[in-house]
């Protein structure tokens, strides 16, 4: 695992912006050796993933440009290539050829008016002299190694027509068709439910066994890496601050920022009182520059985790009251269609005989893998969707039951914060006025004067400015566009928040300061939650009890702690195992 296929020596990545140069990445040295995972891991903007990009030349140029250093690869006659030097045309044959990268969105990566067949099919003809033919059973064959089912069927099939995993599983096979030396993958697992990461983690794994490549992998979650990697390369602003061996990082990291990263993700056989961040390791003086912080991540969690007694005693405190929400047979079907005016065929049972209360002052956890009823269970709670059949008692009444103006006054009280707080904000309305619009409708405070004041103390309580009142959702980052959202879920005063995957876009870090803020405003305005994920580890983490939803019905229902402690069906236990933990005994020491 010692003969180099790839070394940066020094390599400074820079974008103009109006009348800066900003230095994305600045002066990165490392090598990939054949064989062997190397694992980038950092915040968004640490310049993961512009490292990447770099080594493929795709900066778009301008604003971007590679302004120093060498990029080296080592060819398979022992001859040396600078890919920063070699003009466009022969970069090209590199490109998909010997290096080949696999993208976070696949759907976004893969052309929707093409058969995922004939996608990989031109990325083959491409680079390779092969007949129309050949190309076809190559396809195949690789949709066989990457274990795609029915591999002749997902030929013919669109990008919309198979899930993520499957989506990201045709990627592999397109960046494996070349039977590249170097797989570049920049975070290609963080939108899956854990049981498909870690199906894509072993395959990859497979891969890099059967055809010796080396493997850039890009990721913000430590957790993976510890499962992937050999080694660790720890980036913040652009620099790398931290590298090694997985057992040297996750053993004995030295930077405060490598301890933050690894404080931050929620454990799952204890329980905090809040989530570490990392500006509780990263200190700095009055110039910004950083102060060594010697406290280890086991000295400075220690007095955080949350004693079995306290957790009795909150679970009798809690279930002595009424229930605030009553779900009794809960059912949601979509009907399947025939054509546009055919008649209907079938029905997708979404939500199949869902039955759980919910407590005053309560977290309960819905969680499961992608298509297993949970986000149609809180839309449905709203009236979003329509339900099927099934009761939805909220303070006595029958949710199913209410006209438009009670249903009205019922969303005043029961909000929801979306997955995508991108595409749930109005781009073309200041955040203020966003915040300010459902106090508007369902006239909260006398005048728009006392609501923006109101709004800009909400901004202020989510840790974000009164000065934001006026600024746009694009100029804001996911985790403060996740902020906006908590902050006008807030707005009309609500008592029952539902929240649908409100950090699973997030990194591991701003994870963990929208955990602890939702934490906070619910011990602070008294609310009761619906914490919807498929991170179970997350949901353990936030929930009293946790509800496991599989194929619109529940598979497991009771105190979280004990779920996980003792899982009673095999789904569940499947869902637990699919975590990647990234626990020190669980490392092997690297030679």
């Amino acid at each position: 695992m010692n003969k180099p296929l790839l070394e940066f020596k020094n390599l400074v990545t820079e974008f103009k912006t109006e009348g800066n140069i900003l230095k994305a990445v600045n002066d990165v040295s490392f090598t990939l050796n054949k064989g062997e995972t190397i694992g980038i891991v950092g915040e968004s903007g640490s310049g993961k993933s512009v490292t990447s990009l770099s080594s493929m030349r795709l900066i778009p140029n301008p604003p971007g440009r590679i302004s120093n250093g060498e990029i080296i690869f080592h060819q398979k006659d022992g001859s040396k290539v600078d890919l920063v030097q070699i003009s466009e045309k022969e970069m090209r044959a590199f490109r998909g050829n010997e290096l080949a990268m696999i993208f976070q969105e696949p759907m976004t990566s893969l052309n929707p008016v093409f058969t995922c067949g004939d996608q990989v099919m031109e990325a083959i003809m491409l680079h390779q002299n092969i007949s129309k033919k050949g190309a076809k059973e190559l396809t195949i064959s690789l949709f066989e190694e990457v274990q795609l089912p029915d591999p002749e069927r997902i030929f013919s099939t669109y990008p919309h027509q198979i899930s993520g995993g499957q989506k990201q599983r045709v990627m592999i096979a397109m960046a494996m068709s070349c039977k590249p030396s170097i797989l570049i993958a920049d975070e290609p697992t963080t939108a899956l439910d854990v049981t498909v990461q870690k199906t894509i983690l072993e395959l990859m794994k497979n891969l890099q066994k059967e055809h010796d490549m080396g493997i850039l992998f890009i990721t913000h979650d430590l957790g993976v890496i510890a499962e992937l990697a050999d080694k660790v390369i720890v980036m913040y602003k652009g620099k790398i601050v931290e590298q090694g061996t997985v057992w040297d990082i996750f053993n004995d990291p030295k930077h405060p920022y490598t301890k933050g990263l690894l404080a931050c993700r929620p454990p799952l056989d204890k329980r905090y009182t809040f989530l570490p961040t990392v500006s509780d390791f990263m200190k700095t003086d009055k110039d910004g520059n950083n102060v060594a912080n010697d406290v280890s991540v086991e000295e400075f969690t220690k007095d955080l985790v949350v004693s079995k007694e306290d957790r009795i005693k909150r679970m009798e405190t809690l279930y002595k009251q009424e229930p605030l929400l009553q779900i009794k047979n809960l059912k949601t079907h979509f009907p399947i269609r025939n054509g546009f005016f055919g008649g209907i065929s079938d029905y997708v049972k979404a939500v199949d005989d869902v039955t759980f209360d919910v407590y005053p002052g309560e977290t309960l956890g819905l969680v499961g893998e992608s298509g297993c009823g949970k986000t149609t269970t809180g839309r449905t709670i709203l009236r979003l969707n329509e339900p099927t059949d099934g009761q939805m008692i909220y303070k006595g009444k029958n949710i199913a039951d209410f006209d438009e103006k009670e249903l009205r006054e019922f969303r005043k009280e029961v909000q929801i914060i979306f997955q995508d707080p991108y595409s749930s904000l109005n781009p073309r309305m200041t955040v203020g006025n966003a915040i300010m619009e459902p106090m508007q409708v369902h006239g909260i405070l006398e005048n728009d004067e006392l609501r923006k004041k109101r709004v800009e103390e909400l901004l202020e309580r989510v840790s974000l400015s009164a000065d934001h009142f006026n600024r746009y959702p694009h100029e804001f980052s996911g985790g403060q566009r996740q902020r906006i959202g908590i902050a006008r879920a807030l707005a009309v005063n609500p008592k029952f928040i539902i929240c649908d995957e409100s950090v699973s876009a997030l990194d591991v870090s701003v994870q963990a300061q929208v955990l602890n803020l939702l934490n906070e405003l619910k011990d602070e305005f008294g609310l009761t939650y619906i914490f919807i994920s498929h991170d179970l580890s997350v949901v353990k983490y936030m929930s009293d009890r946790m509800v496991v939803m599989q194929g619109g019905k529940i598979e497991e229902l009771g105190e979280a702690d004990q779920i996980y402690e003792a899982p009673k069906t095999e789904y569940t236990k499947r869902l637990i195992e699919a975590i990647p933990e990234g626990k020190k005994e669980n490392i092997k020491a690297n030679s």
